[in-house]
């Protein structure tokens, strides 16, 4: 296969802007999952009268594709009078998305703890908050970790739908450049440099935090 290399070149400051939005926009979502997951996964584990909406809401955000989701919140509510930024939308359907993610991985850690040590911390007079902290966290977490690893790649490489509301990412500049130069094998090549030079390092960090959290547990 042979490439042009000045083409690609040429090209790097497009994927360059591009990678921004696309790690911008990624780590608002990312960000937005986690604490919508954490909470929710708190919900589900202490077990109230919001158990069932939340669990409503983990099916409806895993069973229902980000695009469907992009859609609506692009197009579908401004039938109803709002009006969103695509930018907005993006980071709202990422959050929406990978909080059902996140909840059942915070949720694992959490019921993979024995139910005497939620039991022990409570009758020794600590708060629910207190116990959350000291007790359910740290040994959970670690437990969550590839998991949580797992989903936030997940969520990374997700971005890549948010071209549909024209929003410029990396897989955007890749099909312009495809529909503007015919250049397919060179934008390819670009793009897939692009994502594997930001998921191999995060694949990496997670794995070392997955055993920095294990040996400070153990």
């Amino acid at each position: 296969m042979d490439l042009d290399w000045e083409f690609m070149r040429h090209a790097l400051p497009a994927f360059g802007r591009g990678l921004w939005l696309t790690l911008y926009i990624s780590f608002a979502g990312i960000v937005g999952a986690l604490g919508v997951g954490f909470v929710c996964a708190l919900g589900l584990y202490f077990e109230g009268f919001y158990s069932k909406p939340i669990a409503f809401y983990v099916q409806l955000a895993r069973n229902t594709p980000l695009l469907i989701q992009l859609f609506f919140l692009y197009y579908g509510i401004n039938q109803i009078g709002f009006s969103l930024s695509a930018g907005a939308c993006a980071v709202i359907g990422l959050s929406f998305l990978g909080g059902g993610y996140m909840t059942q991985s915070f949720l694992l850690g959490l019921k993979a703890l024995p139910k005497i040590q939620l039991e022990s911390a409570l009758s020794l007079g600590l708060s629910r908050l207190q116990v959350l902290r000291y007790v359910l966290f740290p040994q959970s977490l670690a437990i969550s970790l590839p998991s949580l690893g797992a989903n936030v790649i997940f969520l990374l490489k997700e971005s890549s739908v948010v071209s549909a509301i024209a929003l410029v990412d990396v897989m955007f500049v890749a099909k312009d450049l495809m529909g503007i130069y015919y250049k397919t094998n060179e934008a390819l090549v670009l793009l897939i440099l692009v994502y594997l030079g930001v998921l191999l390092p995060l694949s990496a960090l997670f794995v070392w935090l997955e055993r920095y959290y294990k040996s400070k547990t153990c």
